[in-house]
């Protein structure tokens, strides 16, 4: 099997690297929480033995498909978040966003900042033509995530005997959406993008919880997705949001 080097994104405030061996207790403290299972398959938490087999699909994803999902920190303490990325297993609905975040980090807009930087890259770096996250219909909170993010509701789905929503954007409405968000803003404006934030736009829970179906994907607008870095094991790279126009 090709092995491949995990890309590490940087935004303002977050981290997102690949899941490490030690993350497991933090990982397995965060999906036995029945606030944060609540949406997610089953409904119901996860034991440590689940935790540790979903911990070596998602990085067993990695080599098999190119992408995969990001063990999320805050940049300045270390301090573990929960987990934003991708996943597109064998008959899956299609490349899902998805995010889930620790509970006592929800409504920081969390899940919208790093979810918008790991958007951006599967667009302008993997060149990605269409984005879905699937959705719990009762999970609103991740509803705004996605639909901050530029996702639509594009129709529903069963998955795995559970209704989702499947909400989407392709490669050409994110970047209508990119042009659009740079040339509607200014000024404090720009400084809100950079840092990830969309101009007025307020921290809501991001429940995150979801796999948003996955998250996967709380809230961001695609355009305003804060800046992240090419794949690079070991070096962390911040581009200006203004480049992404040139790599769509």
């Amino acid at each position: 099997m090709d092995m491949i080097d995990i890309p590490i994104l940087v935004t303002d405030r977050l981290r997102l690297r690949a899941f490490r061996k030690t993350d497991i207790d933090d990982y397995a403290a965060m999906n036995a929480d029945p606030e944060v299972a609540r949406y997610l398959l089953g409904g119901v938490p996860w034991d440590r033995d689940r935790t540790w087999r979903h911990l070596a699909f998602t990085l067993g994803h990695w080599p098999l498909a190119g992408s995969g999902m990001w063990a999320v920190e805050q940049k300045e303490t270390g301090t573990f978040v929960g987990m934003i990325g991708f996943a597109e297993p064998a008959g899956w609905e299609g490349f899902e966003l998805a995010w889930k975040l620790v509970s006592r980090w929800w409504g920081n807009g969390y899940a919208t900042e790093g979810a918008g930087a790991a958007l951006a890259y599967a667009f302008t770096v993997w060149k990605k033509d269409r984005v879905i996250s699937l959705i719990h219909p009762e999970n609103t909170a991740s509803i705004r995530v996605a639909e901050r993010l530029g996702e639509s509701l594009q129709g529903r789905t069963e998955l795995m005997g559970e209704e989702r929503l499947v909400y989407g954007i392709d490669r050409e409405g994110y970047a209508a959406r990119v042009r659009q968000d740079l040339g509607a803003i200014g000024g404090a404006g720009s400084r809100q993008v950079a840092a990830g934030r969309v101009p007025g736009e307020r921290a809501l829970p991001s429940g995150d919880g979801s796999r948003a179906s996955r998250g996967r994907p709380s809230p961001t607008r695609a355009g305003c997705s804060p800046s992240w870095a090419r794949p690079s094991p070991s070096r962390e790279i911040r581009r200006p949001i203004g480049e992404r126009l040139s790599l769509l």
